[in-house]
Order: structure tokens, then C-alpha cells, then sequence
């Protein structure tokens, strides 16, 4: 089976979609796998380290992706690139499919099918495939670095002969995946911990990690069966605005993680909250790619609003590209073996997989995902 690994191309992607390590191990699966040259460059892997492992270096982008029968990537293909595929080919990689309908329709029209790796169940048999947790998971320890390289203070207690510095105060808006590690790279710097969030049942999780929880009483609340909080009714938002503005008002370094799975991000910090933090404090909006937890944030700039500084960086996990490269290459090797069919020594879409079923968006022409058709109304 001729895997195809096309080099990333998206303006200030830093990651590679897999390194040579998972090279390696496809190629005892017995693949013929086909390396764009350059792919690992951002991450320092020369050619010569795939071709150590098996693999075969090619520049005529155009031609493998004329000839492959698995393609992975990191980031959505262009569309451009989509009609060059072989119909019937399978594609693997981030596709965003419910904010790039024209994207899936292009698929849908080139008969190829598109496997969506953001809607791999979040079951405990997909963990080891699991990309948004292991990128979530960088991107809440890079948030903390992001918002003390911004304050102008220490982040621990330290007691010297001019005196005691008291820890700084750090105060995180959700606790998913990133949140949890933004709280626990925040307690190892030595601050303050308060976390916030919709689901109660987290607060032991919080606690775990010698954090405080703040408790904000919205009424009727939980998640979804993958884990992601369910969306507030507007009075709700309103209740929840009210009660943290106290815990910001507090913090030197506010940390919004809140994202709703296929929909833009909830607005939770607006200006007036912005209005009473302190002056030098510092808010680092993870959410800024779908639009933003926090009123002003701007995409990719540092902003002051009311002598607070607004951090809305993308691609927080690119910012450690080398660990994350190894974890999504991991990930996606994982996923590609476990479907690996030894006999024929193929990928098998096996169409009555659970995970297959969450995660293949369109095959053989037409809408697959159940789920997916679902929600776009389809």
C-alpha cells in the first residue's frame, strides 16, 4: 500500500505530520511510504533521517498524490489539491469539516475519503489516537509560559533579605484537557491556582492538582458523552460572567480554554471583567482560532485593553513543535496500525468500527458520518 506524507504548507505551521520514528514503524507493517522532501525540516529531521527508516523521498508533489492510497498530513489539504487525489484514496488529517463545508464537498466529489482525526470518539480503545488531547494537552502548558513571559512579575513566593514576594494569582476558565494542564504547569511555577468551570464533576480534578475550584451555581449544567461541556442558555452566560469577574479582578494571569466542539467559541470575558482586572495583568485567550472567549482578543497579536494585555496566539502546541510533532505523529501511527491489515498488508476502513464511524466524514462519493449530516442538515 503507497502512503503518501505530504510536507505541511500552511503559513507558520511548525509541526510535521510524522516524524521518523512512525516512519519507521509503518514500514515493517510492510507500507511503501512516500515522504514529500523537507517535510521535517521545522522540526529538524533532514531527509536523510526517512530514507534511514525506509522511506522514499519524492518532490513531485502532484504525482504522489496521483499515486497514493493513504495520504496523511497534519493540516486540510488545499482545495486545489483535493481533485488531484486517485478516487477512491483515503485521506487522514485536522479537516475541520463543520466550519469547511466547501472542503467536504470536494471530497464528497472526488470520491475520496476523508477521515477527520478531530472526531475520533473520545472512547478509552481511541485514547493512543486521540490528537486534540495530545495537542490540547501542549497547548495549556505553552498558555502558562505564553502569560508569564507577558507578566511583569514572578510567578512563585520567594522570601529574600528585601523582603517576601507574594506567589502570583493565575486563574483558569476551563477544565478540559488544556485547562488541567495549564493548572498543573501553573502550581509547578510556583502560583496561585483558581479554575472555573460549567461541569462539577471536574472539581475533584481540580483539587487533585492543589488547586481551588470556583463554584459559580448556573442551574442545570453538564457534557457531552466525549467529554466537552454542553452549551449555556444565554441567562446562564450572564450568571457565569458574574461570578467569575471576581475570581479575574483577582488574577495577575487569566486563562480562557472554553471551546464548544463544531461551533465558534463562547464569549466569557467581556470588556467590562477586562475593566476590573488589574493593570499589568495579563489574559491569554486559547480560543482566539474559533473566535474568541475574551471581547477584543485579536488573532496571532498581543493587545492592550484597559492596561490589560490580551495574548490570542494560534497554534499554541507549534510553539513546542518538536514535542508535538512526536505526539501527533504517535497518535496518527497509532491510528493507521490499528486499522493495518497484516495479511494484505493494507489499511483496512473497516465501516462498522465505532471509531471509523466517528471519524470518516465521506466515503465513495457521498456524506458518511451519520453524526456530521446530522448537524449540517444534510
Amino acid at each position: 500500500m503507497n502512503i503518501a506524507v505530504m510536507k505541511e504548507i500552511h503559513p507558520g505551521e511548525t509541526r510535521v505530520p510524522l516524524v521518523p520514528a512512525t516512519v519507521d514503524r509503518l514500514v515493517k507493517l510492510g507500507a511503501e511510504v512516500v515522504v514529500e522532501s523537507g517535510t521535517g525540516q521545522s522540526c529538524r529531521f533532514d531527509d536523510a533521517a526517512y530514507t534511514a527508516v525506509g522511506a522514499t523521498m519524492a518532490t513531485n508533489r502532484e504525482a504522489m498524490l496521483q499515486h497514493a492510497d493513504l495520504i496523511l498530513r497534519l493540516r486540510k489539504p488545499p482545495l486545489a489539491e483535493i481533485p488531484l487525489m486517485r478516487r477512491g484514496a483515503i485521506h487522514i488529517s485536522y479537516l475541520d469539516p463543520f466550519n469547511e463545508l466547501e472542503l467536504v464537498d470536494a471530497f464528497v466529489a472526488a470520491g475520496i475519503s476523508g477521515i477527520s482525526l478531530e472526531m475520533i470518539p473520545r472512547t478509552t480503545l481511541a485514547q493512543k489516537m486521540d490528537v486534540l488531547s495530545s495537542q490540547a494537552n501542549l497547548a495549556g502548558y505553552v498558555s502558562v509560559l505564553l502569560g508569564t513571559a507577558h507578566l511583569d512579575k514572578i510567578l512563585p513566593m520567594m522570601t529574600t533579605p528585601a523582603g517576601t514576594i507574594k506567589p502570583a494569582k493565575v486563574f483558569i476558565i476551563g477544565v478540559g484537557v488544556a485547562g488541567l494542564q495549564a493548572i498543573a504547569t501553573a502550581r509547578r511555577l510556583g502560583a496561585r491556582v483558581e479554575a472555573f468551570d460549567t461541569r462539577p464533576v471536574v472539581e475533584e480534578q481540580v483539587k487533585s492538582l492543589g488547586a481551588k475550584f470556583v463554584k459559580v451555581d448556573l442551574g442545570q449544567t453538564g457534557q457531552t458523552k466525549d467529554g466537552y461541556a454542553t452549551q449555556l442558555t444565554p441567562e446562564q452566560m450572564e450568571m457565569q460572567k458574574q461570578g467569575m469577574a471576581k475570581a479575574c479582578a483577582q488574577a495577575d494571569i487569566v486563562i480562557t480554554t472554553a471551546q464548544l466542539f463544531g461551533r465558534p467559541a463562547p464569549r466569557i470575558v467581556d470588556r467590562a471583567m477586562v475593566a476590573q482586572m488589574q493593570p499589568g495583568s495579563v489574559i491569554v485567550d486559547m480560543a482566539v482560532e474559533t473566535g474568541g472567549n475574551v471581547e477584543g482578543s485579536e488573532l496571532d497579536k498581543v493587545v492592550e485593553i484597559e492596561g490589560v494585555k490580551v495574548v490570542g496566539l494560534s497554534n499554541l502546541p507549534g510553539k513546542v513543535a518538536l514535542t508535538a510533532s512526536q505526539m501527533y505523529s504517535s497518535n496518527l501511527g497509532n491510528f493507521v496500525a490499528h486499522f493495518w491489515d497484516k495479511e494484505s498488508k493494507s489499511f483496512r476502513l473497516d465501516l462498522n468500527d465505532e471509531i471509523i464511524k466517528g471519524a470518516l466524514v465521506t466515503h465513495d462519493g457521498a456524506l458518511f458520518s451519520e453524526m456530521y449530516k446530522s448537524i449540517i442538515n444534510k
